[in-house]
């Protein structure tokens, strides 16, 4: 009989070795950031450069969008971009904003911040349990009966909110309060990166409108939010890396749960 013979090393499946991330976003104020310390601890190079900013619409234009804020009893904030927008409008144009006013947020994280703007504990407050869209919309919709909502957006968004609020005939209006608008990414992508990690949809078209016919081949893709996750998904890519999720509701730690897997 034939003896077996077993698979060589060098035949077994490689797992993916990850020396090396881009993030998609700006470098952190302070070297106390938890990605310094899983760069450190897994002797990660990690590189950080926005794919995207955000510019502000001028209290002028927002003038001619016909929205009088204090019409309405609820807003839906789906990142600290549109709370930062929405507080400097009202501020731009002398709007004292109701002690009464609602605020449904998108995570626990961007309700948390609006603590930089208003008597958190004073106000009615309401977030996702578990930081994704359906989690939200369940919120809304044990109050949309009684609610006229403001949906703050950016200028090119296409909500999954508003379709929701459409669906159920709330009563809503979208503000558009900031643009995004795409960096030069060209000196970045110059280097070669083993991981790329993305934080909104509009950085992943960045991508793309940067090098029309970039292939993934054997670079990881994380993701960060629903909406990004399903925008790296469309545009044909793997992801690899997907927070927030079970036991991971950071970037951070899903990047650290990934690294402990495939060096298992």
């Amino acid at each position: 009989m034939a003896k077996a013979v077993r698979p060589s090393k060098t035949a077994e499946k490689k797992e993916p070795q990850v020396n090396s991330i881009l993030i998609t976003q700006p470098r952190p104020d302070t070297d106390k950031s938890p990605y310094f310390e899983l760069a450190k601890k897994y002797d990660i190079k990690l590189e950080f450069h926005p794919f995207i900013r955000v510019e502000g619409v001028s209290g002028k234009d927002f003038r001619k969008q016909r929205i009088d804020i204090n019409e309405y009893t609820a807003i839906i904030f789906t990142s600290r971009n549109a709370v930062d927008h929405f507080f400097r409008i009202c501020e731009e144009l002398k709007v004292k904003v109701s002690q009464d006013m609602k605020y449904f947020c998108i995570t626990e994280a961007v309700a948390l911040y609006l603590q930089k703007f208003i008597l958190y504990r004073k106000r009615k407050v309401f977030f996702s349990a578990d930081g994704s869209t359906e989690g939200l919309l369940e919120v809304i919709g044990k109050h949309k009966a009684n609610e006229r909502f403001i949906l703050p957006t950016s200028d090119n968004a296409k909500y999954e909110i508003a379709q929701y609020l459409i669906k159920n005939k709330v009563d809503y209006a979208e503000a558009t309060l900031y643009r995004t608008v795409s960096n030069d990414i060209t000196p970045v992508m110059q280097s070669a990166y083993d991981m790329i990690v993305f934080f909104s949809p509009y950085s992943v078209h960045t991508l793309f409108e940067h090098d029309p016919k970039y292939k993934q081949n054997g670079t990881l893709i994380g993701a960060f939010g629903p909406t990004t996750s399903k925008a790296v998904e469309e545009a044909g890519l793997r992801l690899d890396v997907k927070a927030p999720a079970p036991n991971a509701p950071s970037m951070v730690s899903a990047l650290e749960k990934y690294l402990i897997e495939i060096k298992k």
